[in-house]
Parts: C-alpha cells; structure tokens; sequence
C-alpha cells in the first residue's frame, strides 16, 4: 500500500533542457553597510593590512663617461671673480714700521728698561746736582751731572736693543713677523728706525732736562757758563752715542739670535775696552794699543761728549768710530738674516 507522498516521491523527473538564448546575468546584490566599531574599540585579533611593495626595478647599465682634461672651454656662467671685502694694497715701509711700533710700545721691557734709564739720568744727576756747589763749576761745564747718570743708564739702552730682536726668537714670533712681512730687510729696517728714534728721543730729552737744570741750581760770577758746543755734546752727542750703543746691540742681537748670548756680549765691548788698557799698558809694546782703547772706551768717549777736560777732544771722533762699527755690524745682520732660516 502507498501513500500519495511516496507516489509523488517516486514519480519520475522529467529531462531538463538547456536554457534557450543568452545567458542572463545575475540580479546584483543590494549594498550592505560596512561594519562599523567605536574608535575606541578595536580588536586585538584583527591583523594589521599588509602593505604589498614592489621590488626596486633594475636599472639601465649606462656607460663610464671620462671627466674632460683641461681648462673649461667656457667659464661658469654662475660664478664671479671673488672681491675682498677688506681692501687690498701694497705694503710698504711705513706698514712695517707701523707694526714695530706697536709690537715695541707693547711690550713691558720696553716700559721697564726706558724708565730704569730716565730714573737712573735724572736721578742721579739731579742728585749730584743738587749735593755740588758753585765753586765746583769753576774749571767743568754746568752739563756735568747728567754724565755719571748716562754711565748707568746706558747699560738699559744696550739691554733693550738686544731684546727688541732677540724677544722674537725665544718666543717664535719672528716666524709670524717673517710670514706677514717676507721681505726681511724691510723687517730689519723698521726695527732698527722704531727702535733708534725712540732710544735717541727719549735719552735726549732726559739729558735736557738734566742739563739745564742743573744750569739753573748753579749760576754766577764763579761758575763757568757752558758753550753751545758743550750744551750740543752733553745733550744731543750723548743722546746720539747711546742711541748708536743701542743700535749695535740690536746688530749683535740679530747675528746671534739669544738673549743672554747678546747682553754678555754688548757687556763686555762696553766695560772691556775701559779695564783691558790697565793691563795692556803694563807692557811697552802693548802701550800704545791700550791708550788707544782708553780713547775710544765708553766712559772716556762721553767724558770727551761732556768735555770735562780741556785734554779731551770734542768726542764727536769716538761716535764716528761707533757709527762706522755699528754700520760693519748692520750689514752682517742683513746678510745672515736673508741667508739664514728662522
């Protein structure tokens, strides 16, 4: 016995046929809305997006190009001549002088040394100018005083000349002087010009002033009034024997290029020619040769400066022989300063 459900189960299917005509397509599907979260809610599962990069594409091999050899065919239209700023100009004579001069007034030995010789000058010939009376000036110019202040006061000159040359090799400064100024000789000459006009001013001035006051402490019928030539020698002779002293120990300085090498010397060509004629003349046939080197000592060639003694000449003999060795000692400065390396 059957059931009509087991009838219509069992009944047979008829074939499908293949649809007829094109294919029609699929009703599109409505949106749906994106799924939202709160931003402050966000799901510790949820795997971060992966950003998919593509690999670097090779490049084209392009071939080595050689650099040109030469200069440019064509300057850089870019690029101007370079104009300084601080104006360029020629140095001369007066720019090195100008440099001495700051570099000798800068210096505490040049302050030190000028002021130890304007004490020991006029001090020391006020001194004795105010401890003598009239009745002394009666055979000796009234110029006198200044003479025993010069004899110490001289030694400062020499001392100072030295340093003006040697300062610069002990400390190698004359490497930045010899860089900024190449031409030695004009070097040279800027320190010896600074360096004389200043030790000769100064030295003068302070003689003046010694000698005429001591002009004005001692006058009247018992004292012997100086001569022009003896107010000239005593002031401006003197000055100007010093001042070349001076001059000589910078030659020496720059032959030798040490401090203590340079004063030792200068010491012993001021003091030995006044201490060797007492041994010299001992002997008969050095008699001669130490009267001579008497004369032309330093003590007796500003004694004859002075003119304390009628038996002595003028002195301007003695600072003629001073200049003509000074000289001799410059030149062989300039030619080991040029030859020689700093």
């Amino acid at each position: 016995m059957t059931t009509p459900y087991q009838q219509q189960s069992q009944a047979p299917v008829p074939p499908q046929s293949p649809p007829q005509g094109p294919p029609q397509a699929a009703p599109p599907m409505p949106p749906q809305a994106p799924h939202q979260t709160a931003p402050h809610q966000t799901n510790p599962y949820q795997a971060a997006p992966h950003h998919h990069t593509q690999p670097p594409q090779p490049q084209p091999h392009q071939p080595h190009q050689q650099m040109p050899s030469g200069p440019p065919s064509q300057p850089y239209a870019g690029v101007g001549p370079y104009t300084s700023p601080i104006p360029v100009r020629r140095t001369s004579l007066g720019n090195a002088l100008a440099s001495e001069w700051t570099k000798i007034k800068s210096v505490r030995s040049t302050i030190w040394t000028l002021s130890v010789m304007v004490a020991l000058v006029i001090g020391i010939g006020l001194l004795v100018a105010a401890t003598t009376a009239d009745s002394d000036y009666d055979t000796v110019p009234t110029t006198l005083p200044g003479f025993f202040g010069t004899l110490l006061g001289q030694l400062c000159v020499v001392t100072l000349g030295v340093l003006v040359i040697t300062s610069e090799y002990s400390t190698g400064m004359i490497r930045t002087t010899l860089t900024a100024c190449p031409q030695r000789s004009r070097v040279l000459t800027a320190k010896a010009l600074v360096f004389f006009t200043l030790s000769f001013t100064i030295t003068t001035v302070a003689l003046v002033l010694v000698a005429y006051a001591s002009m004005g402490m001692h006058s009247g019928p018992a004292v012997a009034e100086p001569t022009g030539d003896q107010i000239l020698g005593a002031t401006v002779g003197a000055g100007l024997y010093v001042s070349l002293l001076g001059l000589l120990s910078l030659a020496v300085g720059a032959i030798l290029r040490h401090s203590a090498g340079a004063i030792t010397t200068m010491l012993g060509v001021v003091l030995l020619p006044s201490i060797l004629p007492a041994f010299l003349m001992m002997s008969d046939s050095l008699r001669d040769l130490g009267s001579k080197m008497l004369e032309y000592s330093s003590p007796q060639s500003l004694a004859s400066l002075f003119q304390i003694d009628d038996g002595l000449n003028n002195g301007w003999p003695q600072l003629s022989v001073l200049a003509g060795i000074t000289a001799a000692a410059m030149v062989a400065a300039y030619a080991l300063l040029e030859k020689r390396d700093v």
